[in-house]
């Protein structure tokens, strides 16, 4: 008997790496191929839109320099998309995630076919302002406007600000392709192109501490700091 009992521990490990482990595997590296993917289009649309400013300005648009597209490769997990003052960082989480029971994921009949349908994969979609990352001020903040959850068979579904295809009750029953990529990515760059850099209050900008004053840039990150915030979640619907 004291034999055995290790025996049937090593299998429920065995067991264990051969199903959950193994499935976590296979939506990672799924996830993955459409970040691959994702980065390729994003890539693909900074050109595209890059040649449309380029077109407006050939026909005698006056357009500031600033206002231009710019895609950049940060590696694995991690691609930057920005546009005028705007930045979007697309980032792929490294590990895969289960809903808690009380999330509406679980009322889909997809998820009640196998719960392992309901391991997903996550690419989140930051926006910052370009001058945070361009003068690395590390206390700006980025907004989380959009996430998509995949799972292993590629299936999906969106969260987030002005994203109106694919929530979750419509999980099982669209595959991600590339049309529907680019309907992410562009919801995000609408919402993030549709809310301003808003002035703070007076009263939370009236004192300056000395490292703040010593800095070049202190004005234009208190504003940030304090006075980047979301219109109402109506905003492009």
């Amino acid at each position: 008997m004291d034999n055995e009992q290790p025996l049937s521990v090593n299998a429920r490990i065995v067991d264990a790496l051969a199903g959950k482990s193994n499935l976590k595997s296979f939506v990672f590296d799924r996830t993955l191929d459409i970040f691959v993917e994702l980065k390729e289009l994003l890539a693909e649309i900074s050109n595209d839109l890059d040649e449309a400013l380029d077109e407006l300005r050939d026909s005698g648009k006056s357009l500031s320099k600033r206002v231009k597209l710019e895609y950049r490769d940060r590696g694995k997990d991690v691609a930057e998309l920005r546009f005028a003052d705007d930045v979007l960082v697309f980032s792929m989480c490294a590990d895969i995630y289960q809903f808690d029971r009380e999330h509406p994921v679980w009322n889909v009949p997809y998820s009640k076919e196998d719960t392992g349908n309901t391991y997903c994969g996550v690419i989140n979609v930051y926006n910052f302002l370009y001058e945070s990352i361009k003068l690395n001020r590390q206390d700006d903040l980025g907004y989380l406007v959009a996430r998509m959850f995949v799972n292993k068979d590629g299936c999906f579904f969106v969260e987030g600000k002005n994203q109106n295809r694919c929530k979750v009750c419509d999980f099982g029953k669209v595959r991600l392709d590339k049309k529907e990529l680019r309907d992410f990515v562009e919801g995000a760059m609408l919402y993030a192109l549709s809310f301003d850099l808003l002035v703070p209050p007076f009263d939370k900008v009236k004192t300056v501490t000395v490292g703040e004053k010593n800095s070049e840039d202190y004005v234009i990150k208190t504003a940030k700091r304090l006075g980047f915030e979301y219109r109402s979640d109506d905003v492009l619907k």
